[in-house]
């Protein structure tokens, strides 16, 4: 009997649209199939917030000395990596699901944010960055016709 890997990307992703589509292969595809077998992309939840951005990554099983978040001009780049601890082996069967390896996402932040204020904490496998808005900078403004 010979074990078969479960493409999880056929199957349980379907693009809402033609941008998460090209966002999906970009992203994941590439570095899933063509590219390196020691890398992964974890996924990201990005809210906005009334006074902040919320990035939130999702990076189960690593400890927070494995992260390193960089700013650079308007950009944010998220890296790690996940080490590979142990497989199990029983009943001649192998299974390993989850990926591990090195991973780097960056983000063009918008000119209205506080990068002074940038904070990050990592709580039950999710990176949770904030990033706070400058009301100083607000680019949403109300013009009053007289």
């Amino acid at each position: 009997m010979s074990l078969i890997r479960y493409n999880s990307a056929l199957n349980d992703y379907t693009p809402t649209s033609f941008s998460n589509l090209i966002d999906r292969f970009f992203n994941d595809t590439v570095a899933r199939s063509g590219g390196s077998a020691y890398s992964f992309v974890p996924r990201v939840d990005i809210f906005e917030e009334e006074n902040a951005f919320e990035i939130h990554v999702a990076v189960a099983g690593m400890k927070k000395e494995d992260f390193k978040i960089d700013l650079n001009d308007s950009f944010l780049t998220i890296s790690g990596e996940r080490k590979f601890t142990k497989e199990k082996k029983e009943n001649n069967f192998r299974s390993i699901e989850t990926q591990h390896g090195t991973f780097s996402r960056s983000f063009t932040l918008p000119e209205n944010v506080d990068a002074t204020r940038i904070s990050a904490k990592y709580n039950d496998g999710i990176l949770e960055i904030t990033v706070p808005k400058d009301e100083k900078k607000a680019l949403k403004q109300t013009i009053r016709v007289n």
